[in-house]
C-alpha cells in the first residue's frame, strides 16, 4: 500500500491525537496539529480517501474519523515514532522490581502489577518454563530440626522449591550427603525426563540410601513437574472497567479470556519476536476483537524464557508502552539470569 507522503503524516496525526484525547479527529482540529499548512477542506478530502482505503473508520455520521484496525498496524509499523523511556522512569521501574529480583515467581508477580499501574490496562507475566532444560543445580537449606527445603534450578531459568520433612534429625552431614547424590545423579538430567518412573529408577540405584531420602526425591519430583510449567502472573484486569471503547458484553468475554491461563500462555507463545504488538482480530482471539495486546518476551541466558504483555483497548499509547515494556523484559531477563548465574 503506497501511501502519499501527505497521508502518511495525515494517518499519523489522527492515531495520535485520538489515542491522546479519545474523540474522534475532525479536519478543523487535525489542521491545528500538522506540521505544514494545509485547509480543512483538503484535509477532509485526505481523510475521505485514507476511510475509503479502509484506514480510518467514522464511528458515527457527524462525527470525525478513528484509526481502524488495518490503520493502526500502518500507523505502528512505519509511521510511529518510539518515545524514549525517560531516566525518571528506567528509576520508578527499577524501584519496583529490584526488591523481588531474589525470587523468579516474586519479581515476575511485580511486572505485572506495576505494568497495570503503569498502563491502566490488564498486565500480564509467565515464569520461566523448565521444558527443554537441563536441571543445574539442587541446594537444601535445613528449616527445622526434620524438615529441609529442596531448590531445584535448571538451564532454562527455572528456580522451584519445596519443603520436606524426615522421620530422623537432620545434620548438616547428613544434608551434605543428600545434596552430594541429589547432583551427582540429577545435574545436567533433562528436566522433563524426571518423571515418576526414572526416580523409581534412581531411588533403586541408592541402595540403603533410598529409604533415608525417598522424602527429598518426592520433593524433587514435585519441583520438576512444576519447572515444566509456566506460570502466570495477571494484574489489572479491573481497569479495563474504565474504557469507553468495551461495554458490558464486551468485558465479560475479555475477563473470561484473561481467566484462562492456558490460553494466555498460547497467545503469549505465539509472539516468535522480542516485541509484537496484536491489534484485534491479529490476535485469533474472538475475546479480543476489539484489543490490542503488545507482548515483549525476555531471555534467560541467552534463551527465550517467558512474556511479559499488556492487553487493552485499540487506541493505545503504543509509543510509550513499547519502550517501557522494552526496558522492562530486558530487566527482567538480566536479573533473572544474574539469580541463576547463567552468564
Amino acid at each position: 500500500m503506497e501511501l502519499s507522503d501527505r497521508k502518511r503524516k495525515i494517518l499519523a496525526a489522527v492515531a495520535e491525537l485520538y489515542i491522546a484525547t479519545g474523540e474522534p479527529v475532525g479536519s478543523k482540529s487535525l489542521c491545528d496539529t500538522l506540521d505544514f499548512h494545509v485547509s480543512p477542506a483538503t484535509v477532509r478530502n485526505e481523510m475521505s480517501e485514507l476511510s475509503a482505503m479502509g484506514l480510518l473508520e467514522q464511528p458515527h455520521t457527524s462525527a470525525g474519523r478513528v484509526p481502524s484496525q488495518k490503520g493502526y498496524r500502518v500507523y505502528i509499523d512505519s509511521l510511529m515514532k518510539l518515545r524514549p523511556i525517560s531516566p525518571e522512569e528506567k528509576q520508578y521501574l527499577d524501584s519496583m522490581i529490584l526488591p523481588a529480583a531474589y525470587d523468579p515467581e516474586k519479581l515476575l508477580e511485580g511486572v505485572a502489577k506495576v505494568l497495570a499501574s503503569m498502563t491502566r490496562y490488564a498486565a500480564v507475566s509467565t515464569t520461566p518454563s523448565g521444558e527443554g532444560g537441563v536441571i543445574r543445580a539442587v541446594q537444601l537449606v535445613q528449616t527445622s530440626r526434620r524438615t529441609a527445603m529442596v531448590i531445584l534450578m535448571t538451564s532454562a531459568g527455572t528456580m522451584k522449591s519445596r519443603v520436606f520433612h524426615c522421620d530422623f534429625d537432620l545434620t548438616p552431614e547428613i544434608l551434605r550427603v543428600f545434596f552430594r547424590l541429589l547432583n551427582e545423579k540429577l545435574a545436567g538430567v533433562s528436566v522433563s525426563s524426571v518423571t515418576p518412573a526414572y526416580m523409581q529408577t534412581l531411588a533403586a540405584s541408592l541402595g540403603e540410601m533410598a529409604m533415608m531420602m525417598s522424602s527429598a526425591l518426592m520433593a524433587v519430583a514435585e519441583t520438576a513437574r512444576e519447572s515444566v510449567r509456566s506460570g502466570v502472573c495477571l494484574n489489572g484486569e479491573v481497569n479495563l472497567l474504565f474504557y469507553p471503547e468495551f461495554g458490558q458484553s464486551e468485558i465479560r468475554r475479555i475477563v473470561d479470556f484473561l481467566s484462562r491461563p492456558a490460553d494466555l500462555c498460547r497467545l503469549l507463545e505465539r509472539s516468535s519476536s522480542a516485541m509484537k504488538v496484536l491489534i484485534g482480530m491479529e490476535t485469533k482471539r474472538p475475546e479480543l476483537q476489539d484489543s490490542s495486546v503488545v507482548v515483549s518476551r525476555y531471555t534467560v541466558g541467552g534463551r527465550d524464557a517467558g512474556a511479559i504483555a499488556v492487553i487493552g483497548p485499540t487506541r493505545m499509547n503504543y509509543s510509550r508502552i513499547i519502550s517501557n515494556m522494552e526496558y522492562l523484559s530486558d530487566s527482567v531477563g538480566r536479573m533473572l539470569t544474574e539469580l541463576m548465574d547463567l552468564d
